[in-house]
């Protein structure tokens, strides 16, 4: 038997909030509503659906001393991944809260996570981590790590593939220094414009050219409900997304898409075929109530189903 493939990640697992408003959203007012609370992060929630799509993990993060963080460590251990966290006895769990309007778009989302800036720089250099980057066979990061943690961790280029969430516009740029050592980024138009100084609706050629231009050498840029874009050594293509048969929540799509694409490269899968389990995987997130969506093989290759063929791009 194939051994899985093994990925150590490093970067955000918290708190995640989610309030939805019940009818239409009014500014500056009181919205009724409700509010669910479970465990989230960019690169935890990718690592799970890549954990659900065959691979082996290892997670390393920071939590503070309160309550919620024996619930951070109860999901971690849930989703059967290695915890190679650090806990702060005096700091608080860090945590991100979003407000949906009643489609399950994103209102506002807010994020309180400054134990990451704090302590990440440092907690990058203990020797475990360091053991365990050498013995995986990938790296996963995402930008809720610092600039100065990320360009510790990344290692030269021509090592073992890396790959990123840009998670924000603000933190994206954090990724700068280690762009041309990353195999893939995942991003969405505006982060992509963050990186590049381009219009967020760009052409997606242009797009691609920009990325290039600032050291990226593959990358995959998600927009909603319009056209992924993936590119690498190989060139440039498009996946139209399938239309969602109900919308349950948006959250944690493109962690979803992020990591079951990161999994099917790890088996050896092609960036187009990747990309079209990841966008299957981001359907089944949309259509489901929770961050990461819980499926069987049947469900997932139901949703695999619905993706197009990619597009090349001129």
């Amino acid at each position: 038997m194939t051994r899985a493939p093994h990925i150590l990640a490093v970067g955000g697992a918290h708190i995640d909030r989610r309030g939805q408003v019940s009818g239409a959203y009014i500014a500056a007012a009181s919205n009724p509503g409700t509010m669910r609370e479970d465990v989230g992060g960019g690169v935890f929630n990718a690592l799970r659906t890549a954990v659900r799509r065959g691979a082996s993990a290892s997670l390393a993060s920071l939590r503070g001393g309160d309550a919620a963080a024996e619930t951070v460590a109860r999901a971690i251990a849930a989703a059967g991944i290695e915890d190679l966290s650090a806990v702060f006895l005096d700091r608080t769990t860090p945590s991100y809260t979003a407000i949906l309007d009643a489609e399950g778009e994103l209102v506002v989302g807010f994020a309180d996570m400054g134990l990451y800036d704090l302590a990440f720089p440092k907690q990058v250099r203990r020797a475990k981590l360091r053991e365990a980057a050498t013995t995986a066979d990938a790296l996963f990061l995402d930008a809720n790590l610092p600039e100065a943690a990320l360009q510790r961790l990344v290692p030269p280029a021509g090592g073992k593939p890396v790959f990123a969430i840009a998670i924000s516009p603000a933190k994206a740029v954090r990724l700068k220094p280690v762009l041309d050592r990353l195999a893939l980024l995942f991003m969405n138009r505006r982060e992509a414009a963050a990186l590049t100084g381009l219009e967020k609706n760009a052409l997606a050629a242009d797009l691609v050219a920009g990325l290039h231009a600032v050291g990226l050498k593959g990358g995959v840029v998600s927009a909603g409900d319009g056209p992924l874009i993936g590119f690498d050594a190989k060139g440039a293509f498009t996946i139209v997304p399938p239309a969602p048969r109900h919308v349950a929540d948006v959250t944690g799509a493109g962690d979803a898409l992020a990591g079951a694409t990161v999994a099917a490269v790890l088996r050896g899968e092609a960036l187009r075929q990747a990309l079209c389990e990841g966008a299957a995987a981001a359907l089944l997130a949309i259509e489901s109530p929770h961050a990461v969506p819980d499926f069987t093989a049947a469900d997932f290759a139901a949703a695999l189903a619905l993706v197009p063929e990619p597009q090349e791009m001129a």
